[in-house]
């Protein structure tokens, strides 16, 4: 039990012998630095339930809890804050009980299953630096989710059909000569994201020649050749022509290899995968089943609508006039099938932009309508776009940064970056290079997920390699430190010791403090949805361990025992830190 839930008891208790109140929570808060404590009691909630001067309060409770537990040394009294000073025992028990456990902080898996959405590109183009963002976070909230006790399914729902997807195929067809990615050596999303880029290019060049034989531009784009055979290749793959299948298939099947490849570099992965050609008819049904029940209500055209203005929403179409699908339709027969297939889940994760925010509104309220009970566990991951110096990126004009490009790029500001700092002497040329690869990507996935997901982030390559401050390469740095102590340790560090009554140093105490917290920031991650709480977390544990290194002797100490127990706790804060990564799907090297 940490401190503050076996505190949280004991003030309760001590509230009820003195007051004869039950208090149903405790507030607390670390001791601010300026005062002498461990941890605080926030006394003014208390004032609800007991009227009279906070001070004197915390003065009563303080004197019945240095009486009453063993673990407290001493209290004292700021205004309304009881500060408690824990007694250094308790934290060299605690440390004793966590050293050994190989999957501290995690909880045991539930049977209470949750499926994760992430990635979801389209066929048509390569996976770029906002598909990077999106992967990252959809990934670590998946494995903060299953540290959190949750079952977990990955997945993604891979846009294969569409007027942007024949477009890359009509350019192929009509400029590409047969090659392939074979014959190319080009990857196969990149080859075909070439071609969608070669549509566009084709497409404004004939938007240009009829409006210079005088349409306007609205006529101009309606009426491109182009565009007009991209649609009726559309019509010929919903109908199933032959020919056209088996193109739509073929390329395809290049992009699936390039993503492949991509997601294997980037270190993310997938439990099933969803095809918008299995699901983009799915859905129908179910709208038919709701107008019966009057959750949705047909229009004089035909076309069929709910009613969301009670909830603060607007009318939402989900079957036109024509009886043809839009995108709601397929979501909330999608969001069906799923529940369907793995029936032990009960919530749902999406990870997408937050231009799709009340998208994700009205899919979740029509879903609870329809009377599904996993509807309430329905979370959409919003975050916020990621910016470059140079602006803005845009896919149809081949202005994107490429995923892959800059994976490579990554690991070669890390190389330039740990060249100038000289820190890899005795390394061979291969330990280089794939050391390279994993400062360059733990530089990239940190500077990202540090990052609360609502915010928009402006990336900067350069400043995420720093070795200095909150960033992924310094916090890689400690681990490979304490890596080095352990290797120079040559003595039986893992001897248990005694629970005699020991005398910490007071950076020892705060790296204890700090590992104590751990199994709450995985909670709280999992709760918030939010991967940059277990990023910071780290941030903070390995200022901590800094501190502790620059200000204590470790290896060097005399007493023997001493000795041991600062290896051991240099051990653990880096079995937490190589676990928080994990979390991040970030890679801890041995040596730096």
């Amino acid at each position: 039990m940490n401190i503050q839930a076996l505190l949280e008891a004991k003030v309760q208790e001590g509230f009820l012998n003195l007051y004869n109140i039950e208090l149903p929570q405790v507030e607390f808060q670390a001791t601010r630095k300026d005062f002498e404590g461990d941890i605080t009691v926030v006394v003014f909630p208390m004032l609800r339930y007991k009227k009279g001067n906070p001070a004197q309060i915390a003065e009563e409770l303080g004197n019945y809890l240095v009486q009453g537990v063993d673990e407290i040394d001493s209290f004292n009294v700021v205004k309304g804050f009881l500060n408690l000073v824990v007694s250094d025992s308790f934290y060299a028990n605690f440390f004793n009980t966590i050293y050994s456990n190989a999957s501290y902080g995690f909880v045991m898996e539930s049977q209470d299953a949750v499926m994760v959405e992430y990635s979801s590109p389209n066929t048509n183009k390569p996976l770029h630096l906002g598909h990077i963002r999106n992967n990252l976070l959809g990934y670590a909230v998946a494995e903060i989710l299953k540290a959190a006790g949750k079952k977990v399914y990955k997945t993604q729902i891979i846009n294969d059909r569409g007027i942007h997807i024949c477009k890359s195929m009509l350019a192929w067809k009509k400029y590409g000569n047969g090659e392939t990615p074979a014959s190319t050596g080009i990857k196969g999303d990149k080859l075909v994201g070439n071609y969608y880029v070669r549509f566009d290019q084709e497409y404004k060049k004939e938007i240009a020649g009829l409006m210079a034989s005088g349409s306007t531009e609205d006529e101009a784009k309606k009426q491109a050749p182009s565009l007009l055979e991209a649609q009726n290749m559309l019509r010929k793959w919903e109908s199933g022509d032959e020919e056209t299948v088996n193109l739509w298939t073929t390329m395809n099947g290049w992009v699936y290899d390039g993503f492949d490849i991509t997601y294997k570099n980037l270190g993310v992965n997938f439990d099933t995968l969803y095809y918008e050609s299995n699901t983009y008819l799915l859905g129908k049904d179910v709208i038919v089943e709701g107008l019966t029940r009057g959750v949705f209500y047909k229009k004089e055209d035909g076309s069929v609508w709910c009613d969301l203005r009670d909830e603060g929403l607007d009318e939402k179409l989900v079957l036109r006039s024509d009886g043809t699908a839009v995108y709601m339709t397929q979501d909330i027969g999608t969001a069906i099938q799923r529940v369907k297939d793995y029936n032990d889940v009960n919530g749902m994760v999406y990870t997408v932009g937050n231009e799709q925010d009340y998208h994700f509104k009205v899919l979740f309220l029509i879903l609870k309508k329809l009377g599904f009970s996993w509807a309430e566990q329905l979370y959409h991951l919003s975050y916020g776009m990621v910016d470059l110096p140079s602006g803005k990126m845009k896919s149809r004009e081949g202005t994107v940064v490429d995923a892959d490009d800059l994976m490579i790029e990554m690991a070669q500001t890390a190389k330039e970056i740990s060249q100038e700092l000289g820190k890899l002497e005795g390394y061979s040329e291969d330990e280089k290079e794939a050391l390279y690869k994993t400062i360059g990507l733990g530089a990239l996935k940190y500077f990202i997920l540090k990052v609360d997901p609502k915010k928009r982030i402006l990336f900067d390559p350069q400043a995420s390699v720093d070795f200095q401050g909150n960033t992924g390469p310094f916090v890689q740095y400690t681990y490979a430190r304490i890596q080095s102590i352990l290797r120079k340790a040559d003595f039986d560090y893992n001897a248990t010791l005694s629970e005699v009554e020991v005398q910490l140093h007071d950076k020892e105490k705060e790296l204890i403090k700090q590992l104590e917290i751990y199994p709450d920031v995985i909670q709280q991650a999992a709760a918030n949805y939010s991967p940059a709480l277990i990023a910071n977390y780290t941030y903070d544990l390995v200022k901590e361990f800094n501190s502790f290194y620059q200000n204590v002797s470790i290896l060097g100490e005399e007493n023997e025992d001493k000795k041991i127990f600062r290896v051991q706790l240099s051990k653990k804060v880096a079995d937490v830190i190589k676990s928080a990564f994990g979390l991040l799907g970030i890679q801890v090297p041995g040596r730096m």
